[in-house]
């Protein structure tokens, strides 16, 4: 009798904490979402000053062109204007003609490699501003699916965690009961959960007897325990 009254309390204890943690959830919910939109916003202005810089740069260009076109449509003109005069310096001014081309030529082919590696830079910035993004958004999502688990939830991945990264390759809800003091009932409905909540542990049937449970090897890849931790506390 005693037994199942302490058994119905610690259920009711478990249910309890459950609730709390699904309030938490969405209070953390809601805080994410907030930092999603804040974040949205800022990218948003970062776009539009770029825009607005990259428009005047073209313009700057434009003109710049122009300019250029302009001076050298005007030199063969002037050249052009000496020949019929039949002068003695008359050749001089063609040699000098091709002078003036090789130069513009010369500094024509200067800017090409400045433009080109101008791109390459924006262009690997443009990538490493992108892979920055996408670990930012990786470890946002990594926080938001960990700050949803319970403490009881969290102590049980930890401990999968752990018992792996110490070599033992066949973790069983046996052997977390026994490490954690726990009913292996109350293990697999936290492993459950945390499933539910998108948390990567893997399960293995062996024989169709024994069950394993696993992180995800690309789970561990990417943040380690302390990392993950931290992470669940920002």
């Amino acid at each position: 009798m005693e037994e199942n009254i302490k058994g119905a309390f610690n259920k009711v204890k478990e249910d309890i904490e459950f609730l709390n943690g699904e309030l938490l959830d969405i209070k953390t919910t809601m805080n994410d979402l907030h930092d999603i939109m804040k974040t949205l916003t800022n990218k948003l202005e970062n776009q539009e000053k770029q825009a607005s810089t990259d428009r005047q740069t073209l313009r700057q260009l434009n003109s710049t062109q122009n300019t250029t076109s302009t001076h050298n449509s005007t030199v063969p003109q002037e050249v052009g204007g000496l020949k019929p005069l039949n002068l003695p310096i008359s050749i001089g001014n063609q040699g000098v003609s091709t002078d003036r081309q090789t130069d513009n030529q010369t500094d024509n082919s200067t800017h090409i490699p400045l433009v080109n590696a101008s791109k390459t830079i924006d262009s690997n910035i443009r990538e490493a501003t992108e892979i920055l993004d996408s670990l930012d958004s990786l470890k946002k999502e990594i926080r938001l699916k960990f700050k949803h688990l319970t403490t009881q939830e969290m102590l049980v991945f930890s401990t999968i965690y752990q018992l792996e990264e110490q070599g033992n390759r066949e973790i069983t809800y046996k052997l977390l009961s026994k490490s954690l003091k726990l009913s292996e009932s109350s293990i697999r409905d936290y492993v459950q959960r945390m499933i539910n909540k998108g948390v990567s542990i893997q399960k293995e049937k062996v024989n169709n007897k024994k069950l394993l449970l696993t992180i995800s090897p690309n789970l561990k890849k990417i943040a380690s325990l302390p990392t993950i931790i931290q992470l669940r506390e920002l």
